[in-house]
C-alpha cells in the first residue's frame, strides 16, 4: 500500500512538472521556470529509474562457483527471482503472480537436487550439513508461502526480500566451500 501511494505522489509531482515546462515555454524561451521544471522532471525519472534497478539481482563474476552447470542454475533463480520482482513492481494479477512463485521455487527444488546429486556423486565431506542448509531455507520459504496466502500484499515483500538475500549469501558462502572440492574431484 505504501508503495502505491509513492508511486501516486511520484505520478502527480511528475504531471505538475509537465505541466509547468510546457506552461513555461509558451512563455518564452528565455524564462527560467520550464529549465528549472525539466530539470527537476530528469532528476526524478534517473533517481527512479536508479532505485527500480537496485530492487533487481544482477549477476556478478564473483558468484561464480567454476561449475558452468551450478553457475547457469545461479543465473536462472537470479532470473527467476527478478520475474517475481518484476510482478511486484507492476502489479500483475494474482494468478501470474503465484506462477511466478511457483517457478522459483519449483527451480529452486531442482537446483538443489542437482547440487546435492553432484556432492554425493564426489562424496564431499560437508554433504550432511550442506543439505541441512537447504532443507532450512525450504522450510522457511514454506512458511513465507502460507503467510503469503493468508496476506498476499504484505508476504510477498519479505519473501522476496529474503529470496534475494539468501541466494546471494548461499552462493558466496556455502556454495563457494564446495565448490573448490568438486572440481578438485572432476566437476566442471
Amino acid at each position: 500500500m505504501a508503495r502505491n501511494l509513492t508511486m501516486f505522489g511520484i505520478s502527480i509531482v511528475v504531471v505538475s512538472l509537465i505541466t509547468l515546462t510546457i506552461i513555461g515555454f509558451l512563455s518564452g524561451l528565455s524564462n527560467p521556470l520550464p529549465w528549472v521544471s525539466l530539470a527537476f522532471l530528469i532528476t526524478i525519472v534517473v533517481g527512479h529509474n536508479h532505485m527500480i534497478k537496485r530492487r533487481y539481482l544482477t549477476w556478478d563474476d564473483s558468484y561464480s562457483v567454476g561449475i558452468d552447470s551450478i553457475d547457469g542454475d545461479h543465473k536462472k533463480l537470479i532470473h527467476l527471482i527478478n520475474n517475481l520482482q518484476t510482478t511486484i513492481d507492476y502489479k500483475t494479477d494474482r494468478e501470474f503472480e503465484r506462477q511466478i512463485l511457483n517457478q522459483v521455487i519449483d527451480y529452486t527444488h531442482y537446483h538443489f537436487g542437482r547440487e546435492e546429486e553432484m556432492m554425493e556423486k564426489y562424496d564431499y565431506p560437508d554433504f550432511a550439513p550442506h543439505k541441512a542448509k537447504h532443507e532450512i531455507m525450504i522450510e522457511k520459504v514454506n512458511y513465507l508461502v502460507q503467510a503469503y496466502e493468508k496476506d498476499e500484499a504484505n508476504a510477498i515483500e519479505s519473501l522476496l526480500e529474503y529470496l534475494k538475500s539468501w541466494l546471494i549469501k548461499h552462493i558466496k558462502g556455502t556454495d563457494k566451500e564446495y565448490s573448490e572440492f568438486l572440481i578438485s574431484k572432476g566437476a566442471r
